[in-house]
């Protein structure tokens, strides 16, 4: 599918951010005279550590910073780093932050919170595991300066740290446990978590943050100079679509991410609302499952799940006209630098009932329930959970839905455990958990 939900704030907010797509906003030729902008967002995680929701990587783009970014041809560039060499055998990579970077709280940032930070992140995420596992030694050299020593040479270093890299945060928050949410919200971004006015269930608010030294480069997809361009960000959490559109079209609020397919006929035709597509590579409708229990820990059930979906066919039960969508097989999405399709051919059929429950039945099931989180508020995706909630059912899987909204189900995602004791199995979601 190509549409992605991660985002940061529109350009013109803060340049050089990535954008949700498509997207609705008020037509105006001038800021608003407060500079405030409102944005329908749920934001349920603050630790993109503890989740990789796209709400939660968008509050966190928003306090934090990275140590390098990807520019809009997925290229790395340094972003807090200031400069960096690499040893002549190329397993020594030396770090040296740039200067102005302060947290929110007015201390300094230093190279031990990168450090932590690398850590910590490299816990959990898949490049950052690759990471650690290759490393020798990560460590401070000095407050500004860190060392990355390898085993070996490891070409795609830069890279694994500019695309869904760690964010940097205070070392004593990227102490704790990756199981353990921060919720301190203190980073050294271009916007400030403004706990005062922070309603959970209902709004957050950021604040510019007048200290941010942004880069001199031009803004560039992740990379570049994040220029601020409003005082106040206001994400207001309205679960119904319906509504949001109508507070959209009232002038209540000016931002709008990812409206219901359904609706698009609606916001076409109204001349107070843009409707813009600013990420024409994007992925979506990812099929996460959660491999630490039953029946996913087994990988026959996994591979089950390849020759049971029909991206076609879910597509078509998410989103109706194939002109919004189409079908990807490239773990790297279509139109990327990494685009292939290195096996993919064993599964590239789809929708094959019969290879699904051969491989169920090769891997013992034997009726374990399969909980399918149901995000209501993204109707997309909720019509994609009920459509393979029957397609299981058909094959004999005991398959469940879990309906609650987004907010609720990423955090819900936080339990690894079985489905006994509030786990799940199977989350649709617009980029892989």
């Amino acid at each position: 599918m190509t549409i992605s939900r991660r985002n940061l704030f529109k350009v013109g907010v803060a340049a050089g951010a990535a954008l949700s797509i498509p997207s609705v906003l008020r037509a105006q030729t001038s800021p608003a005279p407060d500079r405030t902008v409102r944005m329908v967002i749920g934001l349920g995680v603050f630790d993109p550590v503890v989740s990789t929701s796209d709400t939660t990587f968008t509050h966190a783009f928003a306090i934090y910073d990275t140590l390098f970014g990807v520019d809009s041809t997925f290229a790395p560039h340094p972003q807090m780093v200031g400069k960096w060499r690499v040893s002549d055998d190329r397993k020594t990579y030396t770090f040296e932050l740039r200067d102005g970077l302060g947290w929110h709280d007015g201390t300094l940032v230093t190279a031990a919170d990168c450090v932590a930070s690398i850590h910590r992140w490299g816990e959990v995420a898949p490049g950052g595991q690759l990471l650690i596992a290759r490393a020798r030694d990560i460590s401070k050299k000095d407050d500004k300066t860190f060392t990355i020593a390898l085993k070996e040479p490891m070409g795609a270093l830069l890279s694994i740290l500019a695309f869904q890299g760690p964010f940097i945060m205070r070392e004593k928050d990227a102490n704790l446990p990756p199981t353990e949410q921060v919720t301190a919200n203190i980073g050294s971004g271009p916007f400030k978590f403004n706990h005062t006015l922070a309603k959970p269930g209902a709004s957050f608010t950021y604040d510019r943050n007048e200290k941010y030294v942004p880069r001199t480069e031009a803004p560039d997809g992740l990379a570049g100079g994040k220029i601020v361009k409003v005082d106040r960000v206001i994400w207001d959490n309205i679960a119904d679509q319906q509504t949001a559109l109508a507070a959209l079209q009232a002038g209540e609020v000016d931002f709008l991410s990812l409206p219901p397919v359904d609706l698009l006929p609606v916001i076409e035709s109204d001349p107070n609302l843009e409707l813009q597509v600013l990420d024409k590579t994007g992925q979506d409708m990812f099929l996460s499952m959660n491999c630490l229990q039953k029946p996913f820990d087994n990988v026959k059930v996994r591979q089950a799940m390849l020759h049971l979906v029909d991206q076609e066919a879910v597509m078509r039960a998410a989103f109706g006209d194939p002109k919004y969508f189409r079908t990807v097989t490239s773990i790297f999405g279509n139109e990327t630098p990494m685009s292939n399709d290195e096996n993919t051919g064993w599964f590239k059929k789809g929708g094959d009932p019969e290879k699904a429950k051969q491989l169920l039945k090769e891997a013992g099931y034997a009726g374990e329930k399969v909980v399918i989180l149901e995000t209501t508020d993204w109707r997309e995706a909720d019509n994609a959970a009920q459509f393979l909630a029957v397609e299981l059912r058909k094959i004999g899987v005991n398959a469940e839905l879990a309906p609650s909204d987004w907010s609720a189900a990423t955090a819900r995602l936080d339990n690894k455990g079985p489905v006994e004791d509030g786990g799940w199995s199977i989350f649709i979601t617009s980029e892989p958990e």
